[in-house]
Parts: structure tokens; sequence; C-alpha cells
């Protein structure tokens, strides 16, 4: 009998074949399948974890920073800074765009529970045509740092370095990918800029904001020659579509 014929029958260890049969050997292959994926997310984790690591003898609260919504034609730009424990450990964290919605609200609520602080700031579409997108990131940012209940020694920010910060910083590119604290802080401002889009529906359902979130899509670019802009629109953003 060879190898694939007593695999039908049990499980192969080395040369050694246990009697496991039926469910038996379908729950227990099944147990390995998870253990393998588990050990798999760790070691992911574990990488995400360099930068916290680098800096985590010198500070003892290093604060992730990270925006959603600069690409948008509507809504504000939201940025999350938040305060991780040395210790924690978040299955799954990642940044935000490379998880589906319902995976984000489920990271965002452990999220919340094991942050030692965590805050949003936001800058209105108003502000953003007053002083650009750019500059309205960054006040969003340090309105974020500025409502933690705990100081951060330093911040890990995805790709910028935030003008008129006193604490130091340290700018990584997709630092989303590449840092627990950021990923953290990427689902924290995605996820309350989607719930706060969601709620426009309510006053505004003609231009479909759950489905697109403010987005240039087909459908709200349609919607805003037909129905004109609303308050929440970005007056320059959208100046080719009306």
């Amino acid at each position: 009998m060879d190898y694939a014929d007593r695999g039908k029958l049990g499980i192969v260890y080395g040369d050694v074949t246990l009697g496991v049969h039926g469910e038996d050997f379908h729950l227990i292959f099944s147990y390995q399948k998870k253990q393998i994926a588990y050990e798999k997310e760790l070691l992911r984790l574990e990488t995400m974890l360099a930068f916290e690591k680098k800096y985590g003898d010198e500070y003892e609260c290093i604060c992730g920073i990270d925006e959603a919504g600069r690409g948008p034609l509507a809504g504000p730009v939201v940025a999350g800074a938040v305060i991780l424990p040395k210790d924690c450990e978040i299955l799954y964290l990642n940044d935000s765009k490379k998880l589906s919605a319902a995976k984000r609200e489920e990271l965002y609520d452990e999220i919340m529970e094991k942050a030692v602080a965590a805050a949003v700031g936001m800058a209105s579409p108003a502000r953003i045509d007053e002083i650009n997108i750019l500059q309205a990131t960054y006040e969003a940012m340090r309105e974020a740092i500025s409502k933690l209940a705990v100081e951060p020694g330093i911040l890990l920010n995805d790709a910028v370095t935030i003008p008129e910060m006193i604490i130091p910083q340290v700018p990584i590119i997709k630092g989303d990918a590449k840092s627990v604290s950021i990923a953290a802080a990427s689902i924290l401002a995605k996820v309350t800029r989607d719930r706060l889009m969601v709620e426009y529906e309510k006053v505004m359902p003609e231009f479909g904001f759950p489905g697109h979130k403010g987005y240039g899509s087909k459908e709200h670019i349609e919607a805003i020659k037909k129905y004109g802009p609303t308050p929440i629109h970005r007056k320059t953003f959208i100046k080719k579509f009306i």
C-alpha cells in the first residue's frame, strides 16, 4: 500500500499511519490547517512589530498615525491615532484597505478594547477647500494626537511628517502594512469615516454614500451632475463635474 492509499485510511506521520477514519480524520485535518494558519499569522504580525521593537526600549508609548479619505469628492478626511500595549496581540491587524468591511468592524472593536489610548481627528470638506487636502490631513492628525488620553513618546506615521509637532516622528512608506500601530490607526480612521458616510444616507439618499463612501464612482459623479453639490462635497474636488 502506498502513501496515497494509506492517507485514505489514516494520517501519515513519517513512516507511520495512525488509524484515524471518517469524521475524526476531517476534524484533525481541519485543526491542523487552522493551527498552520494561526502560526503563519503570528509570523506575519511579528514582522509588523519591527518598528515597535526598534523604538520600544527608548519610548514607552508608541503611537501609530494614519488617515482615511484624502481622495473622495465628499466627506471629511479622518485621522486615527492609536497607542497599543507592548504585549498586545490582535490577529489579522493589517492595512485597512486589505480588509473587508466586516473584518474592519471586528478589529475596530478589538482595537478600542485593547488600546492604551485611541482617538480620531477630522477636517471638514469646507476646511479642505480652505487650506487644501494635505494641510487638512495634517490638521486632522494633530487633532487626533491632542485628544489621546496618554501622551505618546514617538509617532509612527504612514508616509508623512506632520508639521508643528514637538513629538519625535518616524514617517514609514506603506506603514499601514509594516506597523501594527499604524495599521490600527488606519482601521480606526477608516471605520469612523465609513460609518459617518453611511449616516449621510439618511439626509441625502440620492447620492448613494454607503456604497462609494464619497469617492468618485460613476454613480456618484452622475448624482452630482443631476442633483448638484451638497454641503459635504469638496468644491475644489468637483469643479469639473459641475
